[in-house]
């Protein structure tokens, strides 16, 4: 029997910037990392407390905060108040039903974005919850759910590959962004491996169990195409917003960033359009199997009909009837019927009916 995951609510009615855990119940606590780097070198990732999770000096260079789990509101505020962050923004952190989006306030801009990826076997595709606070030297990265899907990019920061150190940290924002929407393509490969082996059963053996995969396929498409046309605002808003904490050498990745996004977009119209396709195809395979067995009744009771007429005329119970006292009264009958039987099976396959 399939179960429903508990979730907390915000009361209806409460003031605004009520900072209320909206999301599945978790009773893991919450774990806060930091790591540091710059162009010289870089601090490896340690653990700290919320309360020590503060604004970076002048000469810490750029400091990478991972906040994971937004479950713990009172970890959440004491964070909001040494950083000084928005009520409303804290808010948004704790709600895991936020769709993206970008806000910027004195001193730090705001993200909200979904990552979503494929456990591997392709059976599920999971949401998580992410926002980015992002300022002159720090980065705080809240997700919803333990497990860091952005170690690739700690890895490039350890390994010193590319451009990450050298640059400030909307460079590091954008790597966020960029694996995030990389997952977006993991996730549209495996939904559409899904999709062929549907459209394989469909056009093969359809069941109830494949009417059932096309139906999960197109609700997890729209949670995508929901997810993923907000991502292109938020993207797209990086590149236009004229604020200091964005160097023009990153709105360049920005802007190849946001390709990648209408990318995913037009990839997931595609998909929305051939599971809408395969539903059809379903539909219309179930009615010609339907009208397949139709036929054969049809045919069937087409046979049986004159003899049905034969065998009732020669059953009724009439004392005069000269072929019952017809030595060859019983072989004719039986000719008759079979000779009809074979001419209109004979009918019927000429005319392609069978």
């Amino acid at each position: 029997m399939a179960t429903v995951s508990k979730r907390k609510r915000k009361p209806a009615g409460s003031a605004p910037g009520s900072v209320v855990y909206v999301g599945s119940e978790k009773n893991s606590p919450v774990t806060i990392s930091r790591l540091a780097y710059n162009s010289a070198g870089y601090e490896p990732a340690r653990e700290l407390t919320a309360a020590e999770c503060r604004p970076p000096g002048d000469g810490e260079g750029i400091v990478w905060y991972t906040v994971d789990g937004v479950h713990d509101v009172e970890a959440l505020k004491t964070i909001g108040d040494n950083f000084g962050l928005h009520p409303l923004v804290l808010e948004d952190i704790s709600n895991t039903t936020q769709r993206p989006k970008i806000e910027a306030f004195e001193g730090y801009v705001f993200i909200a974005s979904k990552m979503m990826s494929s456990d591997g076997r392709v059976a599920k595709v999971k949401s998580e919850h992410t926002s980015i606070i992002y300022g002159k030297n720090f980065v705080i990265l809240f997700l919803e759910d333990p497990g860091d899907l952005f170690q690739p990019v700690r890895q490039r920061i350890e390994a010193g590959k590319g451009r990450i150190r050298r640059c400030g940290p909307d460079y590091l924002v954008y790597a966020l962004l960029d694996a995030t929407i990389d997952y977006y393509f993991n996730v549209i490969e495996a939904v559409g491996e899904r999709i062929e082996r549907l459209e394989d059963e469909v056009v093969n053996k359809p069941t109830a169990a494949t009417l059932s995969g096309i139906h999960k396929v197109k609700r997890e498409i729209i949670s995508l195409r929901r997810t993923v046309w907000p991502m292109r605002e938020v993207v797209n808003g990086m590149v236009r917003d004229e604020s200091p904490f964005i160097t023009d050498e990153t709105r360049i990745f920005l802007r190849d960033l946001y390709d990648h996004t209408l990318h995913v977009i037009d990839s997931i119209e595609t998909l929305r359009d051939i599971i809408t396709g395969t539903l059809d195809v379903y539909l219309s395979s179930i009615s010609h199997r339907l009208n397949e067995v139709m036929k054969v009744l049809t045919v069937m009771s087409s046979i049986f009909i004159p003899l049905t007429f034969i065998v009732g005329v020669y059953g009724m119970n009439f004392k005069y009837m000269p072929e019952l006292e017809w030595v060859w009264g019983y072989p004719a009958v039986w000719i008759t019927m079979v000779t009809l039987s074979v001419g209109l099976l004979a009918f019927f396959r000429r005319r392609n009916w069978l």
